[in-house]
């Protein structure tokens, strides 16, 4: 019986949970009939639980954090099933996140940690950056369609308030920023949270109006600022609504000084005195020396990325399209961000955000394009991955779910979705040549709900066109997979149900494998019976004998092994007729399917999945016909033991449990070729 997908999708959510749920999986693979689980906690997993699972046919503790899983044929279709869970789902795009950034590791770890730092800093508030963009794009569209003037100096009430929704996400930004940062430091987060609301709070502001204040021109910060006299110092006032500078340097060092403080101050009193000292000796320092310096860092890095946009343009156009590719997978894109903030906040105006938006698209057309390629092959698991990262990208312009669902793991999209990318920068930058680059007012997620944003909005809507229909087109016409891949897709997609041709009256002769008459066996089976045979020359091992509790214990079905008489190069043959419905990557097993329905399984030796494929060369494709004696793999059984694995060819009925008998005939010295195990339907 046919499982539905979402039945499959369940069974997979009952071994996530067996196992003691996502964050306890170090990491997960499978081989031919099991899944292999390294478990962060071994204790966690529950055996009784997932054995309770229907697609389960037993649980195995390896020893230490290894556990297996035994599914049998159908492994690779619930491997995919638990990958396809949303909880797999962000484990796995944090591991994917994690092995981009360590290749990107060098011999500047303190680098790595800065970037890691402003990244973290960022991360956390993602949602709310995208909801006020979200509320800024339905203003922007209201505007357009000349519903309200949204750029009007004195708007009505309600359109003001409207302002006030988005506004507090970009005007707190600081406090925000300040209370991750603190938090990815190590210390109360509250702490360097409240130094940043001292700064927003009528009393700081309010200086600004004070008789004593005076406007001066000042060199430093570029620009007109009210100053005014403090304890004998100067104090200047600038405006701090959206810096991310300012919180940025003051965490840093208020995390110096509360870790310092918390090593000279009695653990009894940390809890008052820590951040009583804390917030004492950070506030002034921050309204007096960092919050003017990172003002003025601010301003000197739009006033540059202003002079670079204007009089290299087409440099710049296409350097931010082709460098955000590699910049996200690796969290290293906040600080562009930020910039665009910083621009937004000194310059009135960001010209970041449209070159970003064409990298964005083209993002979004690979993974439209592997959104066509899986719907074509009805490949159920890659639809529902692309289908919701697409909708995330489009609606919401997050590329996160396309890059680490999709892109990073099939290698042929990138280089495919960079012409995207190259395309759509050197569109925006022809065309925006005369316009000082596509311009907005408001910091956005690029999506397709905040185009209205861009100005000129036509050179924006040309430029992401092409570079999403370019990424589009390369992909769907050449497929993101290789054939290797490709194959492997749509042999899981179209496997179920395949049947193989009755058994023939054959064996193998001793040396060469290949098929020859012979008189001993059978020359032909009836209906209702059907013999299995030796798959290489040797010592016959009675199941309950065999080293591996997954087939000891008949989990995977009624089993017999075969000790090889040779250490050396030896071919292993088919020992039924079928069709092949399964082959290891590493080419140390093979699924068999008899056109009675018959499953077997040919099983090269215990635990050599874990030689990677050394020492093994299939010799047959899946959904190739394979006839009695005809060899499936050449393997170097002297690599085998020099591994320090067991060598043992094990050869299970898989489907056990739906025959009516599966009984061993043999025992002592065999020869391939000679019948092993018989089986009644």
């Amino acid at each position: 019986m046919s499982t539905t997908t979402s039945g499959l999708q369940q069974q997979a959510a009952d071994i996530l949970d067996g196992v003691g749920g996502a964050d306890n999986i170090a990491s997960l693979t499978h081989c031919a009939t099991r899944l292999r689980f390294e478990l962060n906690d071994a204790s966690l997993a529950d055996k009784a639980k997932l054995e309770s699972v229907p697609k389960v046919m037993g649980a195995v503790a390896q020893g230490g954090s290894h556990y297996q899983v035994i599914i049998g044929g159908d492994v690779a279709n619930v491997y995919n099933a638990m990958n396809g869970l949303p909880e797999m789902r962000e484990r796995s795009n944090a591991a994917v996140k994690a092995e981009q950034r360590s290749k990107a590791k060098g011999k500047m770890p303190w680098l790595d940690a800065f970037f890691e730092y402003l990244s973290d800093s960022f991360r956390p508030i993602l949602g709310v950056l995208l909801g006020a963009s979200l509320i800024i794009a339905f203003a922007a569209v209201m505007d357009a369609l000349g519903l309200v003037d949204f750029r009007a100096e004195v708007k009505t009430p309600g359109w003001q308030f409207v302002d006030a929704m988005w506004n507090s996400v970009f005007f707190f930004l600081p406090v925000m920023v300040a209370y991750n940062a603190g938090k990815k430091l190590n210390i109360d987060p509250w702490v360097p949270a409240a130094v940043m609301l001292a700064l927003f709070t009528p009393q700081f502001s309010g200086l600004a109006e004070h008789p004593d204040a005076v406007l001066e021109q000042n060199a430093l910060l570029g620009t007109e600022v009210a100053r005014v006299t403090v304890m004998g110092l100067p104090m200047y006032l600038p405006s701090y609504g959206g810096n991310v500078f300012v919180p940025l340097i003051m965490a840093a060092v208020a995390a110096l000084v509360y870790k310092g403080l918390q090593r000279i101050i009695p653990s009894a009193v940390h809890m008052v005195f820590v951040p009583f000292f804390t917030l004492l000796l950070m506030i002034p320092f921050t309204a007096l020396v960092i919050g003017p310096l990172g003002y003025a860092l601010g301003a000197w890095i739009g006033v540059g990325l202003a002079f670079l946009n204007s009089n290299a343009p087409f440099v710049f156009a296409i350097a931010i399209p082709m460098l955000y590719p590699f910049l996200v997978p690796l969290g290293l894109h906040w600080p562009l961000n930020a910039l665009m903030l910083v621009n937004i906040q000194t310059l009135g105006y960001d010209f970041i955000q449209g070159p970003m938006g064409v990298w964005n698209f083209a993002c979004f057309g690979a993974t439209a394009a592997v959104l066509a390629i899986s719907m074509r092959d009805r490949d159920t698991v890659m639809r529902q991955t692309s289908g919701s990262a697409l909708a995330a990208g489009l609606f919401g312009g997050i590329s996160e779910p396309s890059l680490y669902g999709i892109h990073l793991r099939f290698k042929r999209i990138y280089p495919r979705m960079l012409v995207g990318c190259f395309t759509g920068g050197l569109t925006i930058a022809i065309l925006s040549a005369p316009f000082d680059g596509v311009q907005t007012s408001a910091f956005v997620f690029t999506s397709l709900l905040t185009i209205p944003v861009f100005s000129p909005a036509w050179v924006y809507v040309i430029s992401i066109a092409v570079a999403f229909l370019t990424a589009f087109i390369l992909i769907y016409l050449s497929d993101y997979r290789t054939a290797e891949e490709k194959a492997a897709a749509l042999a899981v997609a179209g496997n179920d149900g395949d049947l193989g041709n009755a058994p023939a009256a054959v064996v193998p002769a001793a040396d060469s494998g290949a098929p020859v008459a012979s008189p001993e066996v059978p020359a032909a089976e009836n209906a209702a019976a059907t013999l299995v045979l030796a798959p290489a020359d040797g010592e016959v091992v009675a199941m309950g004998a065999i080293d591996d509790p997954a087939f000891s214990s008949g989990a995977l079905g009624q089993a017999v092994g075969v000790i090889p008489a040779t250490s050396a190069d030896a071919t292993v043959v088919s020992p039924v007729a079928g069709k092949v419905i399964s082959v290891a990557k590493t080419g140390h097993a093979y699924g068999i399917k008899t056109d009675a329905g018959v499953e077997v399984l040919v099983h090269i030796g215990i635990d050599t999945v874990q030689m990677k494929g050394e020492g093994f060369t299939p010799l047959v494709e899946k959904k190739q016909q394979v006839e009695v004696g005809q060899p499936l793999a050449r393997v170097d059984f002297a690599a085998v033991q020099r591994a320090g694995y067991n060598p043992t060819v094990i050869t299970t009925v898989v489907n056990t449990k739906a025959m009516a008998s599966v009984d061993d005939v043999a025992s002592g010295a065999v020869r391939a070729g000679d019948p092993v195990l018989d089986v009644t339907r």
